[in-house]
């Protein structure tokens, strides 16, 4: 199995009171798999994400990649963040080929750099800083500096959240078509019901208290997936009841305290 997350639970602990945050998480990807990990504010959608980068390790269970149990970050795993998060002093480019900074060859390097910064839109921003740059370009150079990394997964912690719509919908269709052209595999976390839709083969969907997966849906609508679609919008409703489910029971927890 390529990607394979095994029995996972995370607690954390403070001053000696447990918080369960996920519980027995299973899940197997396929090379080549786009899947969103979907659920309500609170569930685990990040802290899952984030065991699968490396930067938290589970309290039991464990994760594999290619055989290879994932313990620590590695040049394996792009990761691309709500916030661009990227070295105000360095230009567009510079911010890519830091990146790639170990590979030898210069020109590589800046030809890699390129082939990327054009894929999202950006051949012709090389030399402006990130404070020139609105939101969605700021979020193009994260996705460009990522798969110049050539990941084998490409990991997005919703990352058009702090978008606003329209932006939003544009870098949908743009990160659609990056990954029919590489092919990546993609774990992709988001609160957007049509999000999910239009860019999965798969999504997971998860409970809250602790974070468990309710449903390992495929979807298998044809691209381009339209909110017109009667297939998308069946799926949209059929998941908007299951999380509505979910945040009727946080709601009623939270009345019994």
């Amino acid at each position: 199995m390529f990607l394979q997350i095994s029995d996972i639970t995370k607690v954390y602990t403070q001053q000696n009171v447990e918080n369960k945050v996920l519980s027995s998480i299973n899940v197997d990807i396929q090379e080549g798999e786009f899947v969103s990990i979907l659920g309500p504010s609170g569930c685990g959608k990040s802290t899952l994400l984030s065991m699968v980068a490396g930067l938290l390790k589970p309290t039991e269970g464990e994760i594999r990649l290619k055989g290879s149990v994932i313990t620590k970050p590695g040049k394996d795993r792009g990761m691309v963040f709500q916030q661009a998060a990227l070295f105000p002093w360095m230009t567009v480019e510079e911010n890519v080929l830091f990146a790639i900074r170990d590979m030898k060859d210069k020109k590589e390097r800046e030809k890699r750099a390129l082939h990327y910064l054009k894929m999202v839109q950006l051949g012709s921003n090389l030399k402006q800083y990130p404070h020139e740059l609105s939101g969605g370009m700021q979020q193009r150079v994260s996705i460009a500096r990522a798969l110049a990394m050539d990941p084998t997964v490409l990991l997005m912690d919703e990352p058009f959240g702090a978008l606003d719509e329209q932006t939003r919908l544009r870098l949908q269709q743009e990160l659609e078509t990056i990954w029919l052209q590489t092919k990546k595999t993609v774990l992709f976390v988001t609160h957007s019901i049509h999000e999910s839709i239009k860019l999965s083969d798969r999504i997971l969907v998860m409970g809250t208290r602790p974070g468990t997966i309710i449903a390992d849906i495929k979807v298998d609508a044809a691209r381009p997936r339209l909110r017109t679609n009667e297939e998308v919008a069946h799926l949209e409703s059929q998941i908007s009841g299951m999380l509505e489910k979910e945040i009727d029971k946080v709601v009623e927890e939270e009345l019994r305290r």
